[in-house]
């Protein structure tokens, strides 16, 4: 990366963008993780503009290539948070009833906060089944595990992969703070 101001601008005015970059790259990172756990923000992907952000500044030690792996890594991350539910709802045998149930458990468990958003697919999924397919308690419940395996195998690799980029934004901003001194 170029470290000269560009025709212009004055050197103050980009070390003020920089510091906004590193903020914004750090600040994205943690939500990030957080949003790895909350279904409503979409955490991997905002941990990965924090990488993008980091990138931008001058005196990173952010390469390229980690920019075009860590969005490959992204990218799959995102479509198994599709796929992931459907498959382990089908492995434990739910129906379109128990995997709407889930997805509505998601949603419901995100207001009652840490607990519902655990066992609020597991809820949805057991309560789908039960009433639209009428299956009994013990095969409703089957499903309802399935859910929740879903739920912390897709939220598990989530958070992994957004702590694993904010970790390489939080090593170059240690990097950049020690090449000061």
């Amino acid at each position: 990366m170029c470290n000269k101001p560009m025709a212009g601008t004055s050197s103050v005015s980009l070390i003020y963008m920089d510091t906004l970059l590193t903020i914004i790259a750090l600040l994205c990172g943690i939500i990030g993780i957080i949003g790895s756990v909350l279904p409503i923000l979409p955490g991997v992907a905002l941990s990965y503009v924090g990488l993008i952000c980091a990138y931008f500044v001058p005196e990173t030690t952010i390469t390229t290539s980690m920019l075009w792996l860590w969005g490959a890594i992204t990218i799959i991350v995102c479509i198994m948070d599709y796929i992931l539910p459907a498959y382990f709802s089908k492995m434990f045998g739910a129906s379109k009833a128990g995997m709407t149930g889930a997805t509505v458990g998601v949603f419901a468990g995100m207001f009652m906060g840490p607990i519902g958003i655990v066992a609020g697919p597991f809820i949805g999924a057991v309560l789908g089944e039960m009433l639209n397919q009428k299956r009994t308690l013990d095969e409703a419940v089957k499903v309802g595990f399935g859910s929740f395996i879903s739920f912390i195998v897709g939220t598990g690799v989530k958070i992994i992969v957004a702590t694993m980029i904010t970790y390489y934004i939080a090593r170059d901003l240690i990097q950049q703070i020690i090449a000061l001194f």
